[in-house]
């Protein structure tokens, strides 16, 4: 393995050394299913999947394992203001993720489990750390100790006097207004269905204590990698790591965090009222468009979502898309195991192992793009044939391939737009020869920089003029 990574914990690209070699397991903290999806919440599953990609490209088996948090203080008050019960109201929302996920194209996880599902492994995880003195009980409900473990905080880098305290319980319930909740005690007001029964009484987990519990279950003791959005550190990742560490774990080995998504410069958030549903930019873009929007920036850097974002991104899609059934339609396309074998061009390489630098590796993917597109001028089909075979296999590494089963849909309305273009286009570029005919220079020069304005560039060769989408810069 050559692939080096960010690691949040050391604050440093190092090596990704699987625990098992050829296996890599990750785990990534999935939704809390209290409300609909917005683009915010597909930032890191979308940068997961292209980790994923990437490593199984790179002959690496990957266990993904992506969590639901279906029972949480805002799916009890929201279910109950709408008059519903808890856990329909979480299925509701969970499936509305499960689709939003699909919808751009992110692999389903090895596993995804509930919290609600897995009460035994959480109670038997609390009582390990009670037994250790990391926890302690008060009335029902378990805290941990934050003074228990010297390394409280070395995740993100903070010492024990700097952080606040934890929001979960009133803090005269605790030793420490920082010690977190692992077992909430149930509340009166709260329905009987979301409780269970436990050695403190009956309650529900704790936000953070899920996670540990449901790692260890389905990747063991140590794994690789765990994944989440850049507000996950502090303190769900901080906290996560401080109990499962306290119990005698290994946890993770290497941390990735993906940047938020913005709108005008703030976090896409629900709860300040500027979460862009799933549902509505897909009623405006196609959703590989919405995908590589979210891929193309690296996913440590923040996104600033727009319209104009999404439209450079459309665009950028109908470009790729374009010349995929253009340069097939000439050569022949690739079959699809060709396309999931075929050697990658170093640059691309390189640049996906330096810490998944998309943004460069697309700039690959234009190059050969912009090569094919010459050779298609040349008439060099084999050159073609070559850039094709390129073009899609960095693009399928990238979940993008746009004559993938999961695209062709798109791709063929994106030939349609191509063809009712291509109609138009058609007809200026026979206006334009008729004024060179009669030496209109003028006007022929007026047809072609107004076509130059719209983004379509004109090449005079001796088989005639051809037209394509100009590319970015």
């Amino acid at each position: 393995m050559t692939l080096r990574l960010f690691d949040t914990a050391t604050r440093e690209e190092r090596d990704l050394v699987p625990v098992v070699p050829g296996h890599v397991g990750i785990y990534l903290c999935g939704p809390t299913v209290q409300s609909s999806p917005h683009v915010g919440h597909l930032r890191s599953a979308v940068a997961m999947d292209v980790l994923q990609r990437w490593l199984e490209r790179s002959g690496v088996t990957v266990t993904l394992v992506r969590n639901v948090t279906d029972i949480d203080d805002k799916t009890l008050s929201k279910a109950a203001e709408a008059g519903v019960d808890w856990w329909a109201w979480a299925l509701r929302f969970e499936r509305e993720f499960q689709a939003a996920y699909a919808a751009v194209g992110v692999k389903p996880p090895a596993a995804e489990p509930r919290a609600t599902g897995h009460i035994p492994e959480i109670v038997a995880l609390i009582a390990t750390l009670v037994d250790s003195g990391h926890a302690y009980e008060k009335d029902g409900s378990v805290y941990f100790d934050v003074h228990s473990y010297s390394a409280y905080g070395s995740l993100t880098n903070q010492g024990l006097d700097d952080l606040t305290p934890a929001p979960d319980a009133p803090p005269e319930d605790k030793r420490d207004p920082r010690d977190f909740a692992l077992w909430k005690a149930r509340k009166p007001a709260e329905p009987e269905t979301a409780s269970w029964d436990s050695p403190w009484g009956p309650g529900r987990p704790g936000w953070h204590i899920e996670c540990s519990a449901m790692a260890r279950r389905f990747l063991g003791d140590t794994f690789d990698i765990h994944g989440g959005g850049l507000d996950l550190r502090f303190p769900h990742h901080e906290n996560e790591q401080a109990q499962s560490r306290a119990a005698g774990y290994g946890f993770a080995q290497l941390w990735m965090h993906a940047a938020w998504v913005t709108q005008s410069g703030s976090k896409m958030s629900k709860s300040l009222g500027n979460g862009l549903g799933v549902d509505e930019v897909l009623s405006r873009y196609p959703a590989p468009a919405l995908r590589l929007a979210l891929a193309q920036v690296h996913y440590r850097s923040m996104l600033e979502y727009s319209d104009a974002t999404m439209d450079d991104a459309a665009a950028t899609w109908a470009r790729l898309a374009g010349f995929v059934q253009r340069a097939s339609e000439r050569v022949g396309a690739p079959t699809d195991e060709h396309v999931r074998t075929a050697t990658l061009p170093a640059a691309f390489v390189d640049a996906m192992n330096d810490d998944l630098a998309v943004p460069r590796a697309l700039a690959v993917v234009h190059e050969a793009v912009h090569a094919g597109n010459a050779a298609a001028t040349a008439g060099d089909a084999d050159a073609l044939r070559t850039a094709l075979l390129h073009v899609r296999a960095m693009l399928d590494t990238l979940g993008l391939d746009p004559a993938s089963a999961m695209w062709s849909a798109s791709a063929g309305a994106t030939s349609a737009a191509m063809a009712a273009l291509d109609s138009l286009v058609r007809a200026d570029i026979a206006a334009r020869a008729t004024a060179r005919a009669t030496k209109d220079w003028a006007t022929a020069d007026a047809i072609r920089d107004r076509l130059a304005t719209a983004g379509i560039v004109l090449e005079d060769s001796a088989d005639g003029v051809r037209w394509s989408l100009a590319e970015e810069n």
